[in-house]
């Protein structure tokens, strides 16, 4: 599958030169911005994997297109401008871009950086994912151990009998332990 992205440079000769460079390299550009609030509506209405932004654009400019852009899970981020001051490269790190790259850029310095740009958002998002599904599992075990307290407590179940209990209840509803849990502790459900 072709990567999709999405240009944001105020510079209509300079992202001319970026779109036919990208095209070249083999990517999709899906959508061009001369501004960050463009970029940003861009992103979410076309959704790409990656938006390379220019830092100076007027407008929003491209560290509050990438905040918002990596802010919202969108793209990768990759900066690409003619300022390589220590402070903007921070800032546009603490704006959740994933690589920087200083106009004017060979095509040899490119591609390196969007493939870099792609693989640290992809790490990021499975990182994501990995901490969502630990949160709900540990939640699942809250309810779970709540409810176990319950049937124990109110019911004189023992703790084998209770989680049996929860287990079968949930397999003969076709629900989850944690549903069939909740509902013991809300005393919608008892033996």
């Amino acid at each position: 599958m072709t990567t999709r992205i999405v240009i944001a440079e105020d510079e209509a000769i300079i992202r001319l030169d970026l779109k036919e460079t990208l095209i070249d390299e083999g990517y999709d550009v899906v959508g061009e911005a001369g501004r960050g609030d463009q970029a940003v509506e861009l992103v979410r209405e076309l959704e790409p994997q990656l938006a390379i932004l220019d830092i100076k654009m007027p407008g929003m400019d491209g560290l509050a297109a990438a905040e918002v852009i990596t802010g919202e899970n969108l793209a990768a981020v990759l900066i690409l401008t003619a300022f390589s001051q220590r402070e903007l490269i921070e800032q546009a790190r603490d704006a959740g871009a994933m690589a920087y790259l200083v106009k004017p850029f060979q095509r040899s310095e490119l591609v390196p950086a969007i493939e870099l740009a792609l693989g640290r958002f992809q790490e990021l998002r499975a990182l994501q994912e990995k901490a969502t599904d630990l949160e709900d599992r540990l939640e699942s075990r809250k309810s779970i151990d709540r409810a176990k307290g319950v049937l124990m407590d109110q019911h004189g179940l023992s703790e084998n009998d209770a989680f049996s209990f929860l287990q079968k209840t949930a397999m003969s509803a076709r629900s989850t332990m944690r549903a069939i849990a909740d509902d013991v502790v809300a005393g919608e459900i008892s033996p």
